[in-house]
């Protein structure tokens, strides 16, 4: 893909960083060559920042101009192919796609993906180890491994597009965007163009069940249509406005339930330190302390006026 990385290039590469995550593209891909066929080795990128500052998109210049010092660095992380480690051969084989990487901006992601700065430029970095056999492996260890580094692989990266063009050349070049390259899809062939059976999706289109047809006031049965015939009220009932007849039927009484106690509040407890949410971990950082909350009961509620703030 080292065609279409030099076109993103020319316009300024920008990737999508979320709190869930958010792959790449264009996607990473290599071409391996020269590996011991029937060694061991482990593929994983990683990415630096390429300066120490922090960037914002001028769009009457249509340009990326500095707005201040770097935020701090974000934890350095790796990311491992899911293959690794695996023989040359298999490497060599065929090209070797980072797919599965994603780009966060959560700084307590605990899902392995690649914390960035938002705003902030990188260049993705692409090692390739060699698993030595030997037992005292760590000695040659600045000797079994190699980087690379493509300068057309550098983007800048961002919670929403900056630049338009990116945009356009994203939506045009990936397949995952079709939905947003589509025009209007054709009409379902089992109904006419226009009509609200084909507006509707295909698992949802289904033809709706036959309605009986009734006599309409002055007007005879059509031939071959059933005539539907209602009672009448008793002489004296009041009539509903636009009906022919009414049927009355007696309100059912509402079921009764027996009444449920209030439940007591208890509030919950925690070990000081510790974030409860969907996965407890461990705060970064310790938490101002808080004043108690306290209880408020139907004598001792506070009353508050307009004037005060």
């Amino acid at each position: 893909m080292g065609s279409l990385w030099e076109e993103f290039n020319r316009l300024g590469t920008e990737m999508i960083v979320t709190k869930a995550g958010r792959r790449m593209f264009p996607t990473f891909q290599v071409k391996l060559s020269g590996l011991d066929p029937l060694a061991d080795y482990v593929l994983l990128m990683d990415f630096i920042p390429l300066d120490d500052k922090r960037y914002r998109y001028a769009f009457h210049s249509s340009s990326w101009l500095a707005a201040g010092r770097a935020e701090p660095a974000a934890p350095g992380r790796v990311h491992f192919h899911p293959d690794s480690p695996a023989k040359g051969a298999q490497w060599m084989r065929q090209i070797v796609s980072f797919d599965k990487l994603k780009l966060t901006n959560n700084l307590l992601d605990d899902n392995g993906h690649i914390i960035l700065n938002s705003m902030h430029r990188y260049q993705p970095r692409f090692h390739v180890v060699f698993v030595d056999p030997r037992r005292d492996s760590e000695r040659f260890a600045h000797q079994n491994f190699k980087s690379f580094s493509f300068p057309e692989t550098q983007f800048m990266a961002v919670t929403a597009y900056q630049n338009h063009r990116i945009t356009q050349l994203k939506i045009a070049s990936n397949p995952f965007a079709k939905g947003f390259r589509d025009g209007d899809p054709e009409p379902w062939c089992g109904a006419p163009a226009g009509s609200l059976l084909g507006a509707l999706p295909r698992a949802q289109a289904s033809p709706l069940p036959p309605r009986p047809e009734k006599q309409e006031k002055g007007r005879g049965a059509s031939e071959g249509a059933e005539t539907l015939l209602l009672p009448l009220p008793p002489p004296g009932a009041p009539r509903s406005r636009g009906a022919l007849a009414t049927a009355s039927q007696q309100p059912a009484a509402p079921p009764s339930f027996p009444e449920l106690s209030a439940p007591t509040f208890q509030p919950l407890t925690c070990p000081p330190g510790v974030y409860v949410g969907a996965k407890p971990r461990t705060l970064p950082y310790p938490l101002p302390a808080f004043p108690p909350l306290s209880t408020y009961g139907p004598s001792t509620a506070p009353t508050f006026s307009y004037s005060q703030q």
